[in-house]
């Protein structure tokens, strides 16, 4: 079962550290990459961790893939975020890409550099190596997800403060560079998923609060480049999508049924380590998107089978 906001357990017993994250399916096997925020992470250091899965339910840890050694040699404050790995077909590399983050000369804020780190490894679970950091198309860049279309085309979302939007960019062949914005969506929106269902394009978001919890809105298009519609809150207003904040938005194909997964992160600044997670399956199609629990205000444990596609709430009637 997955309980929404408890904690979750992997293979060790240890609560699951891979906040911020998303996850990719590689022969049959779930890999879910995000921040690993352990009290007892080495000083210094932003570790990316990864779980591996064959069900959703039940995770393996993999290791700390990314140590996060200040990779960019920032001097003073600096923060990798959101870890989101694509695997690129035409090299056989997986490749990881960062917010990375930092202070500049003169300012104080750790959020000043804006960037995009990259790494890469031969293996899905194995090391990863440092490459460089950049400015996508030399645009400032906070906030950034993944999104893998039904074509096989990988694009970054990635937000751009200064421009009041976010963007949707294409990778280059080699996954390695941000080729081409193929759309940019002027709303106050970071946290950016996308996914596609029944031939149309849903993307959601959260408005720019911080850590804290807010009323996520999404949007729906016909083309990935637009025309994209107004937003529309995912959830009850006043639940603040019950507390979390959107970071992925997974789609399993099932063989009955294909099931859209919001992943949400519950944030606990003040003990990252402790935060938790949100995942529940959405109601989607014809243009709207819900998360909405089956009873009560808080979304309650639930299953899903990944052969089937099919979800089954465990206070619902079978």
């Amino acid at each position: 079962m997955i309980d929404p906001v408890k904690i979750w357990p992997d293979n060790r017993g240890q609560h699951i550290q891979a906040h911020g994250g998303a996850i990719i399916d590689v022969d049959g096997t779930f890999y879910w990459f995000g921040e690993d925020r352990s009290p007892d992470n080495e000083p210094g250091t932003c570790p990316v961790a990864c779980y591996a899965s064959k069900d959703l339910m039940n995770w393996e840890f993999r290791g700390k893939v990314f140590d996060g050694r200040n990779p960019a040699n920032i001097e003073g404050l600096w923060q990798i975020e959101r870890p989101k790995v694509f695997h690129c077909k035409a090299t056989g590399k997986f490749v990881m890409y960062l917010h990375l983050d930092g202070q500049v000369p003169g300012h104080w804020s750790r959020y000043r550099r804006a960037e995009v780190g990259v790494a890469i490894c031969d293996t899905i679970d194995g090391k990863y190596e440092w490459l460089r950091s950049f400015r996508p198309l030399g645009k400032e860049s906070r906030d950034i997800g993944q999104f893998i279309d039904d074509d096989g085309q990988a694009y970054l979302i990635f937000e751009c403060r200064p421009e009041g939007g976010f963007h949707i960019a294409r990778l280059s062949g080699d996954y390695l560079d941000v080729a081409e914005s193929v759309a940019f969506i002027k709303s106050p929106i970071e946290g950016g998923a996308i996914v596609k269902y029944d031939g149309l394009y849903y993307c959601l978001g959260s408005l720019l609060t911080g850590w804290w919890p807010n009323a996520n809105q999404y949007a729906t298009a016909e083309k990935l480049e637009g025309p994209w519609s107004e937003f529309r809150d995912v959830a009850p207003p006043e639940t603040l999508t019950y507390g979390s904040q959107s970071t992925y938005l997974l789609k399993v194909v099932g063989s009955e049924t294909t099931t859209v997964i919001y992943m949400g992160d519950v944030w606990r600044p003040y003990e990252l380590s402790d935060s938790r997670y949100l995942w529940y399956p959405l109601q989607i199609g014809g243009g709207e998107m819900a998360l909405k629990p089956f009873e009560g205000w808080m979304p309650g444990p639930w299953e899903i089978d990944v052969g089937t596609g099919v979800t089954r709430i465990a206070s619902a009637p079978r």
